[in-house]
C-alpha cells in the first residue's frame, strides 16, 4: 500500500472543503417583507382608532348626570320592544 497517493487524494479531498467553505461564507441573503395595500389600510385605520377615546363623552355626560340627579327614566315598553326585536335577529 502506497501512504503517499493516500495523502495526495487527502490534500484533494481538503482543498474542495476549503473552496466550499470560502464560497458559502461569501454569499449573504437578504429578508424583504411587503405589506399589501389593504394591510397598510388596516395599520391606518388601526391608528385612527388607537388616537380616538373609547368613550364618546358628549353622548354619555347627560344620560350620567340624569342617573346621578336620579332623573333618568326608561320606557318599559320601548325597551321590551327593542329587546325583542334583538332577540327575533339572534335566531
Amino acid at each position: 500500500m502506497r501512504i503517499e497517493a493516500y495523502t495526495q487524494v487527502q490534500q484533494v479531498y481538503q482543498s474542495k472543503k476549503v473552496n466550499q467553505a470560502q464560497k458559502t461564507s461569501s454569499t449573504s441573503h437578504m429578508d424583504q417583507v411587503q405589506i399589501s395595500s389593504f394591510g397598510k389600510e388596516i395599520q391606518t385605520a388601526k391608528a385612527a382608532l388607537a388616537g380616538s377615546p373609547d368613550v364618546r363623552e358628549e353622548l354619555t355626560a347627560p344620560i350620567k348626570a340624569q342617573v346621578q340627579n336620579g332623573t333618568y327614566s326608561v320606557d318599559n315598553a320601548a325597551f321590551a320592544e327593542k329587546l325583542i326585536k334583538k332577540y327575533e335577529e339572534m335566531r
